[in-house]
């Protein structure tokens, strides 16, 4: 086992900010790593929060951080930035209110780019998540950019999905009907101290009412008002009666393996993209298939069979993508 990985089961906070900066830079030693590390997981919960910008999803991060700490419990915080990795971005703006929690040792909080990924969610958070998961951390809160109905990557990530929503979301049946709304574990209708607060609940609590699916799990809908804590301790209360329900009913490792086998898929599909998109410019074969392709002189569909059947994409050497 390498030094990194065995100072990241240590705990040690130094390695796992060096090794989450290694998995955004494709480093070929995260990838060792997270293999030497991966059978030390499962032992963190991740909760996602979701929602439409202007939610106050950082602030109910910030609020469910300071409750939590509380209980002596380490908490990881991975906060999905819509900006350049270089500029700053939303660190220095939508995040400053979690500004609290950088001195505290028991908090490790890091904001990655979505790096133009559709869903709100790179893919290298999963590795993230496990990174923590590996370092010790007892809850991992992942917040996504908000980027509205597309924004359903955090179920690849999370055990349990928050949806916070604001009185003022406007259009409200059409939120409702979207996929984002029917992802959720719990809705938080946030800033409920602002008018049309209750009327939302009520619109949500009847279209999970008139829902044509029966769930084991019936989410609540609950009323916080983040900026000032109202409401934080039952919604800690309720990700807790969750996480025993997922316990007891085995769906919870279900959850989990689904999500590794997605993620297996995922990276294969990326590899080998990636590949391709490299022989673009290197493969005398391919470039020839193009140019035919796009002469009209076979079919786009066919040719890549062909394509693929005489140069398989998986021949070439493996690349690192810490996955």
């Amino acid at each position: 086992m390498s030094d990194i990985a065995k100072r990241l089961l240590a705990g040690e906070q130094r390695a796992l900010s060096r090794l989450i900066t290694m998995l955004e830079r494709g480093d070929p030693e995260a990838a060792a790593t997270m293999k030497a590390v991966d059978g030390y997981t499962g032992r963190a919960y991740t909760v996602g929060i979701t929602g439409p910008p202007g939610a106050g999803k950082s602030t109910i991060v910030d609020q469910l951080t300071q409750l939590v700490r509380k209980t002596g419990q380490t908490i990881g915080i991975i906060a999905v930035d819509p900006t350049s990795p270089f500029s700053g971005g939303a660190i220095l703006g939508d995040r400053i209110r979690m500004q609290r929690h950088y001195l505290d040792s028991g908090v490790f909080i890091r904001s990655v780019a979505t790096r133009g990924q559709a869903g709100g969610l790179p893919r290298v958070v999963k590795s993230m998540v496990r990174a923590l998961d590996a370092a010790g951390i007892d809850l991992i809160l992942v917040e996504t950019v908000g980027v509205g109905q597309t924004e359903l990557g955090i179920i690849s990530v999370a055990d349990t999905v928050l949806v916070a929503l604001n009185p003022e979301s406007g259009d409200a049946i059409q939120t409702l009907k979207a996929g984002v709304m029917e992802i959720a574990d719990v809705y938080v209708v946030n800033k409920a101290d602002r008018d049309g607060a209750d009327q939302m609940a009520t619109a949500i609590t009847g279209m999970l009412q008139m829902s044509t699916i029966s769930p084991q799990w019936s989410p609540p809908v609950l009323l916080t008002t983040a900026h000032d804590g109202q409401g934080i301790e039952d919604l800690w209360s309720r990700i807790q009666d969750h996480r025993n329900f997922l316990t007891t009913s085995g769906s919870l490792d279900d959850r989990r393996g689904t999500k590794r086998k997605r993620e297996f898929l995922e990276a294969v599909e990326e590899v080998l993209s990636q590949r391709l998109r490299d022989r673009v410019e290197s493969d005398p074969g391919l470039i020839a298939t193009l140019e035919e392709v796009s002469g009209k002189e076979t079919d786009p569909y066919s040719a890549a069979l062909e394509y693929l059947d005489s140069h398989p994409l998986s021949s070439n050497k493996p690349d690192a993508h810490g996955t």
